[in-house]
């Protein structure tokens, strides 16, 4: 049987990482298998629908590579692909759950669940819930006259059709990564599968999709796995248990501290997002970071998440998708929570970084330049960012790392010109200023070769000239090297920064 495998993610507000990571997994494992992955929006929850939602879904998958091969806007004979599209489908299917007894409906007012519920807190006599212990003390089809259920359905009053679950059983299923888990019926709950609005519950729309789409294998979040014995009485109670899919339930991905499931307030809290693109609320107008808007390249954030649970056994780190898809297996996926690390996040960037190519770093440098008002020669471009690519994680950083290339400094570093700005700095520095008037050209080892016959003249070390050059022209004790700084500036703009260096940095203690 060809493996089927879908990524199904509500349209209630931007996509988590956690949630890209699930379709990361979906679509390595169904690539590996050569088989088909989809993307259906489960969108039967309309009171939470957030406009734009859907689009941002699906912008962010384009992003990060992941191509699905079956979904809202490319049909492969299983559609509809938004469950909001297929209401009289589920509507079918949860009237053969009653007319067969495994479904019952229920009147029951929200007024009156509460009470239900207070009472058995207050007796602590039972799990405070909707299931065989107290069904039979609710306002439902298993209580009521027949002749009431129809009068009460022909009257439009509203209802809910719940899972008739099963007493005194111990329910069963294979998952991939956790081996066999075992479920005392008696713990679940009554749940609501259908609801007089004609949308059913998240539980019964997936059952019967997975189904009808012939999935093969449903890959999803630990946080489904409690869902998971009521799948598998559907699968039953619907006559499909022998097609039913395989489950596999990720491991949470976890705070940096490694304590609690990873969310937006602790990426707000420790400055790293959490989505992978930036959202805009259409409520509140609040906006949230997004990987790709903070220079993040999709192939990082793609081999960031794919570590965030899934160990290949080696020592490799870095992997490109056709060698994710190429190693990737269930069975080497973790059952424990995987804790996600920001400076890990950083250093993969960083490595990607150094491997683009130098004009495709050098276009995001005049990007951010032009923010800043410069345009400069695109050789100039170039040159400074191949100077310093290897110092920054982000393409942004260039600006912060060489803004000086582009703006004399103004203000000086006021640590580094306490150690190394002494009182006869400036004089050196003055003589040295004369001496490079004579330096033609004004190359690399022209420099070089000026600064060594200054220092064998004068009688000084590189120690007494260098920190100081260094303080004139970047006003830090940062950059790459002094003479590459000097070629990039030209003569006369290193001869003006000494000048306004000696004239404006104070002088320290000898």
């Amino acid at each position: 049987m060809s493996v089927r495998v879908r990524f199904a993610p509500s349209p209630t507000g931007p996509l988590h990482m956690g949630g890209v990571r699930t379709a990361l997994y979906n679509y390595l494992f169904a690539r590996k298998h050569k088989g088909q992955f989809l993307l259906r929006i489960e969108d039967t929850d309309q009171k939470r629908y957030v406009p734009g939602a859907e689009e941002y879904i699906m912008e962010s998958l384009r992003w990060c590579g992941i191509h699905w091969d079956e979904g809202p806007d490319r049909d492969g004979g299983y559609g509809p692909y938004r469950q909001s599209g297929r209401k009289e489908t589920y509507r079918k299917y949860a009237q053969q759950l009653a007319d067969a007894g495994h479904a019952y409906y229920a009147f029951d007012t929200p007024e009156e669940l509460e009470a239900m519920r207070k009472r058995l807190e207050a007796d602590k006599s039972g799990n405070p819930q909707y299931d065989p212990a107290t069904r039979m003390g609710m306002k439902n089809s298993l209580t009521l006259p027949e002749a009431e259920v129809k009068q009460r359905l022909a009257s439009g009053e509203p209802y809910v059709i719940r899972i008739k679950t099963p007493e005194g059983e111990e329910i069963k299923l294979h998952d991939s990564i956790r081996g066999e888990v075992k479920v005392e019926s008696n713990l679940l709950d009554d749940k609501v599968l259908f609801k007089s609005d004609g949308m059913p519950t998240y539980h019964l729309a997936n059952v019967v999709d997975d189904h009808l789409m012939k999935i093969t294998h449903v890959i999803r979040g630990e946080e489904w796995l409690p869902s998971a014995p009521l799948h598998v009485l559907l699968y039953r109670f619907l006559g499909w248990e022998d097609s039913m899919p395989q489950f596999a339930h990720l491991p949470l991905l976890l705070k940096p501290d490694g304590h609690g499931k990873l969310s937006k307030r602790d990426g707000d809290k420790l400055g790293f997002p959490v989505f992978p693109l930036e959202w805009e609320d259409p409520k509140s107008g609040n906006i949230s970071m997004g990987y790709r808007e903070s220079g993040y390249y999709p192939e990082a954030f793609v081999n960031i998440l794919a570590l965030l649970g899934w160990n290949p056994g080696t020592d490799q780190e870095v992997f490109t998708m056709e060698e994710l898809i190429d190693q990737f297996s269930l069975d080497r996926v973790g059952k424990s929570g995987a804790r996600f690390d920001p400076e890990k996040a950083r250093w993969f960037n960083h490595h990607y970084l150094q491997k683009q190519p130098l004009k495709v770093v050098a276009d995001q440098f005049v990007e951010e330049l032009r923010h800043h008002g410069h345009h400069p020669a695109r050789e100039k471009v170039e040159k400074i960012t191949g100077m310093l690519r290897e110092r920054v994680n982000f393409a942004h950083e260039l600006w912060e790392q060489g803004s000086f290339f582009f703006e004399a400094p103004t203000i000086y570093d006021e640590k580094f010109a306490k150690k190394k700005w002494k009182s006869d700095t400036p004089d050196i520095l003055l003589t040295l200023r004369e001496h490079l008037k004579k330096t033609e050209p004004f190359g690399y080892s022209e420099i070089e070769n000026s600064l060594h016959e200054f220092m064998e003249v004068k009688g000084v070390g590189a120690g007494k000239i260098m920190p100081g050059l260094r303080l004139a022209l970047v006003g830090a004790g940062r950059g790459p090297d002094v003479k590459e700084i000097m070629v990039v500036l030209g003569k006369d703009e290193v001869l003006r920064r000494i000048q306004r260096a000696v004239e404006h940095i104070p002088l320290s203690q000898p």
